[in-house]
């Protein structure tokens, strides 16, 4: 005998569709990503994503992972990576560089006086960047990336 379904009742949808690129509803509480907890049932305030997201407009810009190379620091292919030009790209950032010409996101990192790129799958080896022509893009401040079965 199968135990009976919980009654899912959902939230309602607001009546009036807003337009692209307008600020969106940010719940008044935070969501436990634990053990369950009753959550507010009223809006708080309004947020735009790109505002929040983006802190330097003229030196940001957005690009499309591709690979699994970096899936420990939660980049997955697809993902929308969210890359300032302004700040520096220090060891142990992740950063978008083209080596050799090859644009590839992966966290920087100095060992022994020597500069590498690392992925975060171990099934990737580090790459030195001695003797290579190396220039960074930018350092990647955000991903965005849908949860399975949740995009249409």
């Amino acid at each position: 005998m199968s135990s009976p379904r919980p009654s899912l009742a959902r939230v309602p949808a607001a009546a009036e569709p807003r337009p692209a690129g307008s600020s969106q509803p940010l719940l008044g509480c935070r969501v436990r990503a634990g053990f369950p907890s009753p959550a507010d049932d009223h809006l708080d305030v309004e947020i735009d994503l790109h505002a929040h997201v983006v802190r330097r407009p003229a030196a940001t810009y957005f690009v499309r992972a591709e690979g699994d190379s970096m899936l420990g620091d939660g980049i997955h292919d697809g993902d929308l990576l969210v890359v300032d030009r302004s700040l520096e790209p220090l060891p142990g950032r992740v950063v978008i560089i083209a080596v050799d010409g090859e644009p590839t996101v992966k966290r920087l990192t100095r060992r022994a006086g020597r500069t590498f790129l690392e992925a975060s799958n171990p099934c990737f080896a580090p790459m030195p960047l001695e003797g290579r022509e190396c220039q960074v893009w930018g350092v990647v401040t955000h991903v965005l990336h849908a949860l399975p079965g949740a995009a249409p």
